[in-house]
């Protein structure tokens, strides 16, 4: 065997396992990443779903001729707010999931005022129309909660990923930034105090 062909052989080596290692790691952290946003867009998704069943309930309670204004004004406006957020899934920075998240949270603040309101009357109550808007919207609630828990648990594969030896070194050469989790509302942990009228 010739010399000079075990050196090239070990310097061929060395550069193949560094590519793979790069390759590797690069494009597990594009596939986690993209997995990331997909799942950030189904969360988008499922709180559009149920911006649009808003307008139904909206117009069903309407029929209710002395059914106050204002309540139905505050789920208008508060619809209208929460669907002038965009976020860029591109570029999600905790800024912008927690202007996302107030605007979701004023939506759901007046859907609860308005359901409450609704329990005085029960002839709305009553409608098959209200009640399977009042049900695909408790449905969709739920999807929303399976949605950001999928995107939580997405993000933390990614963050990991990314924030692990040697891979911070070779991601942090191509520009891969933490992705922010979707956190609870303030004072969510902070349980609602229910009254009742007698």
């Amino acid at each position: 065997m010739k010399k000079w062909l075990v050196p090239v052989l070990i310097i061929g080596a060395i550069v193949l396992a560094v590519y793979w290692l790069f390759a590797g790691v690069y494009n597990t952290a594009v596939e986690r990443q993209e997995e990331a946003r997909r799942t950030w867009a189904d969360v988008e998704s499922s709180y559009q779903r149920r911006n649009d069943l808003i307008d139904n309930l909206v117009n069903t309670v309407r029929g209710a001729a002395d059914f106050e204004r204002s309540t139905l004004t505050d789920v208008i406006e508060a619809r209208a707010q929460a669907t002038s957020v965009n976020v860029d899934a591109e570029n999600l920075t905790e800024a912008q999931l927690e202007q996302f998240q107030q605007a979701q949270g004023q939506v759901s603040s007046a859907l609860s005022r308005l359901l409450v309101t609704v329990e005085r009357y029960p002839e709305l109550r009553a409608t098959q129309n209200f009640q399977q808007l009042q049900s695909q919207l408790e449905g969709t609630e739920n999807r929303i909660n399976v949605a950001r828990n999928r995107y939580n648990e997405q993000v933390t594969r990614y963050n990991t990923y990314i924030r692990k030896f040697p891979n911070n070194i070779v991601v942090g050469m191509y520009g891969f930034d933490r992705m922010p989790p979707y956190a609870a509302d303030a004072g969510a942990e902070v349980a609602p105090e229910v009254e009742f009228e007698f």
